[in-house]
């Protein structure tokens, strides 16, 4: 009875729903969303019909709100279109659009579209929320291009068919020219081009995922890092580009505890990397900087790799702990250029050498196909402190290594 009479309360909301609001109906773990305006309901709360579907109550597992956010940029001005929503407070300044909300019970979805070489969104919230980027160009003069203060799961929706394009002030203190505080989720078959003219390209303070369904991005420029993800970066699928950063390509951090150096024990798979799938191209062209760095291990299940480490001292791959490479999920195949001389740092006078691969503990190649060419001075294919595995099934080309080999299977935890 009680399901029946919560059932009833939602349904009787309909009859004032604006067209941004839905509902989501869950049913055995999976969910539909239809617009609150398409819904009716029988006497007695029995049934309903959504979108010419009828559903029984006592077969729904639950419903939660949805409620859609559009906001438009044309030229120096921004729109903003959010119906009657609660919770949820929008400023508009000329193209900068500032959103804050104190909403914990109705999922939020923003639809952002137009363009504006001086606009920006800030949002700022505590419940999980999803932004579809819709042929969205911004170029902000403020700071970051979009800048989500939510900690919680944030989903990037890439619409199908889309190119979209973000670029940050210069002179801002923006992380990043996408920016997300919390665990960021890309999908969605279309594009996004990023350039970063203060520091990252892309940053999240926790993981960075990209689904199956992810189309491609490019990150085109950057102060610092092209991609940087706290906790850990999972790629499953899509088409990542990267040139032209001052910092690494694909960067991993370990997440901490508050003022501290210890690392945060919360936080699963802290400074990982797993590549499942996908495409990625990495150009490193600055000195002494990595195309993929992580900072604890690194599996790779699936992709094709083309990176070029044309900077002195710089590395294609380069790993904290352990490489594991092997075929779990995709095809692998990994081409890396070490083309750059050797570094000298101006300190220490040390010098760092050019490499294909950089494995601070032990690496092992299971499956896959890896090929290095090292023409740089001095340059390596492959280093691996620890030790070196590389299985029947795997196929590895690269010369003058430094590696200690084993024929059976090193540890990887």
């Amino acid at each position: 009875m009680k399901k029946i009479f919560s059932l009833l309360l939602f349904l009787a909301v309909c009859a004032i729903a604006s067209a941004q609001e839905y509902m989501r109906i869950w049913e055995n773990g999976s969910n539909t969303k239809v617009p609150l305006s398409e819904v009716t309901y029988a006497v007695g709360g029995a049934s309903f019909t959504a979108e010419g579907e009828t559903y029984q109550t006592s077969q729904v597992d639950s419903i939660t709100f949805v409620h859609v956010i559009t906001i438009t940029w044309n030229g120096a001005l921004a729109t903003v279109e959010k119906g009657n929503v609660l919770g949820v407070d929008c400023s508009v300044e000329g193209g900068d659009v500032v959103v804050n909300s104190t909403n914990t019970h109705n999922e939020l979805e923003f639809v952002l579209q137009g363009s504006s070489t001086n606009g920006s969104l800030t949002y700022t919230g505590s419940y999980k929320c999803k932004f579809y980027l819709n042929e969205l160009h911004l170029i902000s003069q403020k700071g970051a291009a979009l800048d989500i203060l939510c900690g919680k799961r944030v989903g990037l929706i890439l619409n199908d068919g889309t190119n979209n394009t973000l670029e940050d002030a210069a002179d801002g203190l923006q992380k990043a020219t996408l920016y997300c505080k919390g665990h960021l989720e890309i999908e969605g078959g279309g594009s996004l081009t990023v350039t970063g003219n203060a520091k990252h390209g892309i940053c999240t303070k926790e993981y960075l995922e990209l689904k199956k369904s992810t189309g491609s991005i490019t990150v085109n420029g950057a102060v610092s890092d092209g991609i940087h993800a706290g906790q850990y970066f999972l790629m499953k699928g899509g088409t990542v580009v990267i040139s032209g950063q001052q910092g690494d390509g694909i960067q991993t951090e370990i997440l901490t505890l508050d003022d501290d150096v210890t690392p945060n024990p919360d936080k699963e798979f802290n400074g990982q990397i797993f590549i499942q799938g996908g495409s990625i191209n990495v150009t490193v062209a600055a000195d002494d900087k990595k195309g993929i760095k992580s900072a604890d291990k690194m599996t790779i299940n699936g992709g094709t790799f083309d990176i070029t480490a044309s900077g002195k001292g710089s590395k294609g791959i380069s790993v904290a702990r352990h490489l594991l490479i092997n075929e779990d999920c995709e095809t692998t195949q990994i081409q890396i250029r070490a083309t750059g001389g050797v570094y000298e740092d101006e300190v220490t006078d040390d010098e760092t050498r050019c490499m294909g691969i950089k494995v601070t503990q032990n690496m092992a190649v299971t499956a896959g196909k890896v090929m290095i060419s090292n023409s740089g001075t001095k340059s390596r294919g492959i280093k691996v402190d620890g030790l070196y595995y590389v299985g029947p099934d795997a196929t590895v080309t690269a010369r003058n290594n430094k590696v200690t080999s084993t024929d059976t299977m090193p540890p990887m935890d």
